[in-house]
């Protein structure tokens, strides 16, 4: 069967905190910010793979943070870590943040050979790490 599409082009999250989001992505995981709508207002990083717009909600101190068990939308972003190792390490780094909350720390997958973490970064955004090898 041929598909219509071709993966995703980009992601689009809306944050509670821009300034913080953008922070996170490009100095905690190293992506690079691509470009910018300051009237929107909006922001967008790429780690050379994916791109991820983020988008200011209007009202930060009145808005509602997702909840995965009731809302309808993105249940979570999974970004790919190239191995182990690296997972591991990401995982120190993050749990000594602050502004991070840990769900929980690097573990197997399933019966999939792969290991993953999720938490919680600035922005209040969900994000699981893989690492399949």
């Amino acid at each position: 069967m041929n598909t219509c599409t071709e993966g995703i082009h980009h992601l689009g999250l809306t944050v509670s905190d821009i300034a913080a989001a953008r922070t996170f992505f490009v100095d905690q995981l190293g992506f690079t910010q691509v470009g910018e709508k300051p009237d929107y207002p909006a922001v967008f990083v790429s780690d050379g793979t994916v791109m991820i717009t983020l988008w200011q909600v209007r009202e930060p101190l009145t808005a509602q943070p997702f909840d995965r068990h009731r809302c309808v939308g993105l249940h979570h972003v999974a970004l790919r870590v190239p191995n182990e190792a690296a997972l591991a390490q990401l995982y120190e780094r993050l749990r000594a943040r602050s502004d991070v909350s840990i769900e929980f720390a690097p573990e197997a997958l399933g019966q999939s050979g792969a290991q993953h973490m999720m938490c919680n970064v600035p922005g209040g955004i969900r994000v699981e790490f893989i690492a399949t090898e």
